[in-house]
């Protein structure tokens, strides 16, 4: 069977400017970082307040919500639900958060790090492309200066798509093949400096996978794509957790 892909059902998708470079964050992927962050770095984080910079539409904002006790979630394009702010604005600020937690436009990342670490009073965790890593340029500015304390590798992918969040392996309404199953060939780091207690040395550790154990009920959109038969329910569903 064929999507159907009228502007009606393609409206439901939220767009932002190509420069935003919006990939939605599964949510797993987060609540996989703040497990990481209790087990080794903070202990309980309830007590603990954490900005959300480029929260898109929540997605990872809502995880962050049960782990920490506040959650300031903000972005410079108005998703919905959330404050409108121009995050590298603050770049000469004081600290006004424990935590900087977000998944930063590509090309804007170094730009996040350098201001999240002036804002944040104990760390900075950044989702970021594990090519992140590399780059000439990047070692002299900022990874030779202050390398972060951790970076943690997915040994699993997490799948992100430019604009939609939709589960893994489920069917894509968006892709431009009818029946594409969400996948990727990107493979994704947690980056974290801590503010205080840092070491000169970068620990290296691995995220054990953990998609399945750490999906929860409502973590997906529902965007309402219809067959032209009829609903299909991999697709009407945008591939909720099972």
């Amino acid at each position: 069977m064929t999507a159907n892909r009228s502007t009606a059902v393609m409206q439901r998708r939220r767009v932002a400017p190509e420069a935003l470079d919006y990939f939605p964050t599964p949510p797993f992927a987060t609540r996989a970082l703040c497990e990481f962050l209790e087990a080794n770095v903070t202990g309980c984080l309830k007590r603990r307040s954490v900005w959300e910079p480029a929260c898109g539409e929540l997605h990872m904002a809502r995880p962050l919500a049960e782990y920490f006790g506040t959650v300031r979630a903000s972005d410079v394009h108005p998703y919905g639900g959330h404050e409108v702010t121009d995050f590298l604005f603050f770049g000469h600020g004081e600290p006004q958060t424990d935590w900087v937690i977000t998944n930063p436009p590509f090309r804007l990342a170094e730009a996040f790090v350098d201001t999240a670490r002036k804002v944040a009073r104990g760390g900075v965790a950044m989702l970021l492309r594990s090519a992140w890593l590399e780059g000439e340029e990047r070692l002299a500015n900022l990874f030779s200066k202050t390398p972060p304390d951790y970076v943690l590798q997915f040994a699993e992918r997490v799948v992100m798509l430019e604009g939609r969040l939709i589960r893994k392996g489920a069917a894509d309404p968006f892709a431009e093949k009818p029946g594409t199953r969400a996948s990727s060939a990107t493979s994704y780091v947690w980056v974290i400096w801590l503010a205080e207690g840092g070491r000169a040395d970068t620990r290296l550790r691995w995220i054990a996978p953990c998609f399945e154990r750490l999906e929860r009920v409502g973590d997906y959109p529902s965007y309402g794509v219809a067959t032209v038969d009829g609903p299909d329910s991999d697709l009407f569903d945008g591939g909720s957790a099972q």
